[in-house]
């Protein structure tokens, strides 16, 4: 949680953290900011043991100012002069703007660095600002940093931010098995009014129209059928038909329009009727679903249940990860990970030397498992649900729940 940073940045030794550029699609900068909509031109200055300060451009200081922070407009260090001085070279211009703001804020010693820059130019701003005497060195962190850590507990208004999204999410859900059930079936497959068939493509626009009305963003919603449903994250195509007795795999994961909070979700479905094969490969992933779901408790190693998965599977004789780690059918990918501000954070259920992360009080997790054969049967199966580890209780509860029925009926 956000009121762990400063015991994280002692552990580490960081006497600040910096961020940049926007609010959007940069977690970071989202958290810190409060989620004001703050650009590019933004950085945001963290001293241990002292709340943010916002540096922004004067056009952005009303927006600036509803994140509660203390707001400093960037003309404050007359940036245009600065460059005006530098001749133009962007690069020691802005080293200069960094320690124009240091000095103000009285930053020295560590200082990590976070946000969303290329690369090249977050490492060659590092480099010429550590290649001066000024004070204050500049670092960053490749995994496991404090956010990564910070994020892995929610507190109870993140919890239910999530809850919310999940609640719109399940609506759209909804939304799209009343759709595809709407429609007949005629030689085998869905179709519309006209009788032509009723396409992936066609499911996919109604469902952005409906997270559009809940003011969700789409993020690239999986919708797929057949061989691509036995892909994991085959995003299905547009022009094939739905079919009867293909398996679907549907993940949706939203988030807040705008940048903010994510859900994340899947359900397998299949139209009129599934075949004996998906039927058994369907309760497999159930049986094994609620199995390691009743079993994990607060304090767990992630990765034990990672095991206990591929264990399940492998008892019913699929092949996983366990068995052979470049498989490409049976069970494939990991059993989950946490979700927040980005999609896939920690604590995550690998199974690989040095995952100490651990089922925390608090955490925010998908429950994911899955089979996928594409080539032997053309099919795949998911299921997933977004559980939180209730502190109260020491227990997961779901933050929002639909059937896990694999046939949908439909008109023949």
């Amino acid at each position: 949680m956000k009121s762990d940073l400063d015991r994280l940045m002692a552990e580490r030794g960081f006497d600040a953290l910096v961020v940049t550029g926007p609010a959007t699609n940069n977690p970071v900068m989202y958290y810190l900011a409060n989620g004001s909509k703050v650009t590019e031109q933004t950085m945001l200055v963290k001293k241990r043991s002292e709340p943010p300060a916002l540096i922004v451009s004067s056009m952005e200081r009303d927006e600036a100012a509803k994140s509660g922070l203390r707001v400093i407009e960037r003309s404050t260090y007359d940036p245009l002069k600065i460059l005006n001085e530098e001749r133009g070279n962007l690069l020691r211009a802005s080293v200069r703007m960094f320690e124009a703001v240091f000095t103000d804020l009285g930053v020295r010693g560590t200082v990590a660095l976070y946000g969303r820059e290329e690369q090249g130019r977050a490492m060659a701003l590092s480099q010429e600002f550590n290649a001066r005497q000024n004070g204050a060195r500049l670092v960053g962190e490749f995994a496991g940093t404090v956010f990564d850590v910070a994020w892995t507990t929610k507190d109870p208004d993140e919890v239910e931010r999530i809850r919310a999204v999940g609640r719109k999410t399940m609506s759209v859900v909804g939304n799209t098995a009343e759709f595809l059930q709407s429609h007949r079936a005629a030689g085998g497959v869905l179709v519309t009014k006209d009788g032509s068939p009723l396409t992936i493509g066609d499911a996919k626009r109604q469902i952005r129209r409906w997270l559009l009305d809940l003011n969700l963003e789409d993020e690239g919603t999986i919708f797929a059928i057949g061989r691509d449903a036995g892909v994991p994250h085959s995003r299905g195509e547009d022009d094939h038909p739905i079919a009867l007795g293909k398996t679907i795999v549907y993940d949706i994961f939203p988030r807040e329009a705008g940048g903010g909070y994510y859900f994340d979700f899947t359900r397998t479905w299949c139209l009129g009727f599934a075949p004996p094969e998906v039927e058994r490969a369907y309760r497999d992933v159930l049986d094994t679903f609620q199995t390691v779901l009743a079993g994990m408790k607060m304090g767990d190693l992630c990765r034990i249940h990672q095991q206990r998965t591929c264990q399940l599977f492998e008892a019913r004789g699929h092949p996983t990860l366990q068995s052979d780690s470049k498989a490409n059918s049976g069970y494939i990918h990991g059993l989950g990970h946490g979700i927040g501000l980005s999609v896939h954070e920690r604590p995550i259920f690998g199974d690989f030397e040095g995952n100490t992360d651990t089922i925390a009080p608090g955490c925010v997790v998908t429950i994911e498992p899955g089979l996928y054969y594409p080539d032997d049967g053309g099919f795949g199966v998911r299921i997933e649900d977004c559980v939180w580890m209730n502190p109260a209780t020491g227990a997961f509860e779901s933050l929002a729940d639909f059937p896990k029925d694999l046939v949908l009926p439909v008109k023949g």
